[in-house]
């Protein structure tokens, strides 16, 4: 298991209340380890100010960096005052997402934390462009924490694809199982879930061939699901009852089953994507993102597909 001792949390500027620190300071009461509370802050009117020479604009960012680290700290002051280890690190870039990448690439962090806003017409997350950006290129698992309360008695849902017979997928989905279970043990002794989505039956089949037998196809298909399934559960020694294998697409389903099983976090596996594939193609795991309504968290395959 990852060993989630250097964790990274990006701190959200325009609110005093952290529910990403918070969720840090859990895992690490539980975990050991150390945590980085990191903010990057910009004012471009500090920049566009010629009337003064760069030293002055020098002395004036440090100044707004002093003050915003103060901040930072009475935002952490309970903590600190337990003793969790917690560095506070400030630092001026005019592109927050940019910050949070070269952050985690130099740092080594092994886990990232950051609040994700909560539509409260919806009750699902709410993901900005630098939520996005991060999920996508971070090279280490991204928790998304949704900023309410964990609920009582939650689970913790793994998200996983049946339907590829790629050792990559394979590798993922072991990672996935294997991760979630052991971060469950050390918490608080989660109970884990499983569920996978298998897909409806193709329209224009039982358009164009007429003795098409819908129903048996749609069987045919979830048998090979469900041996997928027991498959990878079972090395893990999870009962069948604790998987879920059910027909639609996965952004419907997984969110709606992980409602159905109170699920505190949902744990995603994402090969990621750039440039126009991502904007115009997506991920599934991205599709499933928009549609749930606990905290995330994402990971990469340990070798990534060239």
């Amino acid at each position: 298991m990852t060993q989630y001792q250097n964790i990274l949390v990006a701190i959200d500027p325009d609110q005093d209340d952290q529910p990403a620190l918070r969720r840090a300071v859990y895992l690490n009461q539980r975990l050991g380890g150390k945590i980085t509370a990191f903010l990057a802050i910009y004012d471009l009117s500090y920049e566009l100010t010629t009337a003064l020479a760069t030293e002055e604009r020098e002395s004036m960012r440090q100044e707004m960096i002093q003050q915003r680290t103060e901040w930072l700290r009475y935002q952490s002051r309970v903590y600190l005052e337990f003793g969790v280890d917690i560095a506070l690190k400030v630092i001026w870039h005019n592109r927050q997402q940019d910050a949070i990448l070269q952050e985690i690439e130099t740092g080594s962090y092994d886990l990232v934390l950051k609040m994700a806003h909560q539509n409260d017409r919806l009750e699902s997350v709410i993901f900005t462009p630098t939520d996005w950006l991060i999920l996508r290129k971070s090279p280490c698992p991204v928790w998304m924490v949704k900023d309410q309360p964990w609920p009582t008695d939650a689970t913790a849902v793994v998200a996983v694809n049946l339907a590829s017979d790629d050792q990559q997928h394979d590798d993922l989905n072991r990672k996935l199982v294997r991760e979630t279970q052991a971060l469950a043990s050390q918490l608080n002794h989660t109970a884990v879930r499983i569920v996978g989505a298998y897909p409806l039956t193709p329209v224009n089949l039982t358009i164009e061939l007429p003795d098409f037998d819908a129903q048996r196809y749609s069987d045919a298909v979830r048998g090979q699901y469900l041996l997928a399934m027991k498959a990878l559960r079972q090395p893990f020694s999870i009962d069948s009852a604790d998987t879920y294998v059910e027909q639609g697409e996965p952004e419907e389903v997984i969110p709606e089953i992980a409602a159905k099983l109170n699920a505190g976090v949902v744990v995603l596996g994402t090969f990621g994507r750039s440039g126009f594939s991502a904007a115009f193609l997506g991920n599934t795991a991205e599709q499933v993102i928009d549609h749930l309504r606990c905290d995330l968290l994402v990971m990469r395959p340990d070798v990534l597909p060239e």
